[in-house]
């Protein structure tokens, strides 16, 4: 226990808690930090799933479309002008020592928040704004608005006293692409819950077995498993093609593509493309369902697309002991090292040659597998995220001519 217990206000301009992405790095931070004996209280949007453990907030529905899902929508001005008023009532009415602000449009919202009660801002950064929505085809890299949101993201990445960065690549883009001084950018890794995702999942074989079986997976193939958002700049139309090669090629192989939205829409393509048989989609599966659906994977395979976003995925492959196949992004660089099987980004031909070498090496896939979990386990557990966050706060929390030489210490002794 700290000697004094910080109070934590986390904004989180989405539908918190879903099961994707962003959401397991807010899940899990905030759980690593009120083991250290923090207190944390999570605004957030009124859609989403409530944890037991976690004290979340929610903003009113919006008149208009109360089951509205949250996307890269005109839709969402509403719902952060919701949650700012939430924020604002909420620091008015508690005291709180820190904001701690997911998103850009979290740290847009802090930013007002924290000169107005002289709070230390952190900004958790997982990915520049405008290349998010480039991404997700809501802005175009040529049109008239793009210029003003790069703008508008500058302006964003300048409010925070410290930004965390989930990659070492994120850190040079703030530098380099938006100006941002390098003393308050302070690089944490996605990170992975050891305990929760281990080999096997915590199940027998004969347990992986049966379950393979339910779900009308031959015995005897080697299964190539995915879990994630179903989306095109995350790779799932990619990852059908080095299916649909493979299969071309003879190749022994089951695709069990786990995670959602557009499912029906993949399965369809599939079916067009000749892979009945050799793919089964999941849906969505819920966080806590994670660990026993990776563990009925031989190969693991992140083909995403996006060269700005965080790919937490692939940690909790290394934690499986899976044998992983990325696109060759620095953000899987940086997280597989020289134990990843990369192919050239966006070439399914290449996703297809990476994932036939891991399937005519057994056991060589299995040996990199556990190779790949003692790199988890020595780089990228929560336990050693926490006590980094709470070092960060610490430094914030000094007085303000004090900040930038404590940040610059913490940054010198992360690099040495």
């Amino acid at each position: 226990m700290p000697p004094t217990p910080y109070r934590i206000l986390m904004i989180a301009p989405t539908s918190f808690f879903a099961d994707y992405g962003c959401h397991v790095r807010i899940l899990e931070e905030a759980r690593v930090l009120q083991k250290l004996g923090h207190q944390v209280t999570i605004v957030t949007y009124y859609k989403g799933r409530n944890l037991p453990d976690l004290r979340i907030l929610r903003t009113r529905p919006v008149p208009w479309r109360a089951e509205y899902e949250v996307g890269s929508s005109r839709h969402k001005i509403a719902f952060d002008l919701l949650l700012s008023w939430k924020a604002l009532t909420l620091v008015l009415r508690e005291r709180f020592d820190l904001i701690h602000a997911h998103l850009h449009e979290g740290a847009l919202i802090g930013g007002v928040l924290s000169r107005l009660r002289r709070l230390p801002l952190i900004f958790d950064f997982q990915g520049s704004l405008t290349g998010e929505m480039v991404d997700h085809n809501f802005l175009n890299p040529h049109g008239p608005w793009y210029r003003p949101a790069r703008w508008l993201e500058r302006r964003i990445d300048h409010l925070p006293d410290a930004i965390l960065t989930s990659s070492h690549h994120a850190a040079g883009l703030l530098v380099h692409d938006f100006g941002v001084p390098s003393y308050r950018i302070q690089p944490l890794p996605d990170a992975v819950n050891l305990s929760f995702f281990r080999p096997g999942g915590g199940r027998s074989p004969a347990e992986i077995a049966a379950h393979r079986a339910r779900l009308g997976i031959p015995p005897d193939r080697p299964v190539v498993g995915y879990l994630g958002l179903l989306a095109e700049y995350q790779g799932t139309g990619k990852l059908l093609e080095a299916a649909a090669e493979l299969r071309r090629r003879g190749a022994k192989a089951h695709f069990l593509i786990m995670g959602y939205p557009a499912v029906e829409l993949y399965r369809q393509r599939a079916r067009a493309m000749g892979l009945e048989g050799w793919v089964t989609f999941t849906g969505k599966v819920p966080y806590e369902q994670a660990p026993a659906h990776l563990a009925l994977a031989d190969i693991a395979v992140a083909p995403k697309l996006s060269a700005t976003e965080g790919s937490g995925k692939i940690l909790n492959y290394m934690a499986m002991a899976l044998p992983t196949v990325a696109f060759d992004t620095p953000v899987s660089r940086e997280y597989l090292g020289s134990l990843g099987i990369y192919a050239e980004a966006g070439n399914p031909i290449a996703l297809a040659d990476a994932i036939a070498g891991l399937l005519k090496d057994r056991e060589g896939a299995v040996r990199l597998g556990e190779r790949l979990r003692r790199r988890a386990a020595e780089q990228f557990s929560w336990d050693q995220a926490g006590r980094r966050i709470v070092a960060i706060y610490d430094a914030l929390l000094r007085p303000v001519a004090g900040r930038q030489a404590a940040l610059t210490a913490l940054k010198q002794e992360e690099a040495g």
